[in-house]
């Protein structure tokens, strides 16, 4: 019994947290499905494994309870990771679609970005990392989606 107990605790209860936000990588799939849907597309640059102030934003914004639960039903998410680690290196060709989408996006190389658009690739506005709480957070990204 334990070991059922302790598998449950390993394999089910991680995949929840995994399974509660859905971060693409191809802008191109993220347009469809707000076009579809009807929503604006929120797409961040973001240094995963060295930029600081990147991983804040994940731990204290995306990560949050709150943040999740508002952009399941408000966002399409899309994140344009750009890390160093070799452990962490990307597929040559996401590295492309990565370096594309910064040419158009992000040509000043600024991570964390924080781009909102809409389908269409419209940009909104942009925000950084700035240290709020996740409700105030979402009034930015509300402030900025029209």
């Amino acid at each position: 019994m334990r070991l059922y107990t302790l598998l449950f605790l390993v394999f089910f209860i991680p995949s929840l947290s995994g399974a509660a936000q859905d971060w693409g990588t191809d802008l191109e799939q993220a347009k469809s499905l707000a076009n579809a849907k009807k929503l604006p597309i929120l797409l961040v640059f973001q240094g995963s494994d060295w930029c600081a102030p990147c991983i804040k934003l994940e731990r204290s914004i995306w990560d949050s309870d709150e943040f999740i639960e508002y952009a399941k039903d408000n966002l399409v998410l899309v994140k344009a990771d750009f890390p160093r680690k070799k452990k962490n290196r990307l597929s040559a060709e996401q590295k492309r679609k990565n370096g594309e989408l910064a040419e158009i996006y992000n040509p000043g190389g600024h991570f964390p970005l924080v781009v909102l658009m809409n389908a269409e690739g419209k940009v909104y506005g942009k925000l950084g990392y700035e240290k709020l709480k996740p409700a105030a957070y979402i009034l930015r990204i509300k402030s900025l989606v029209r």
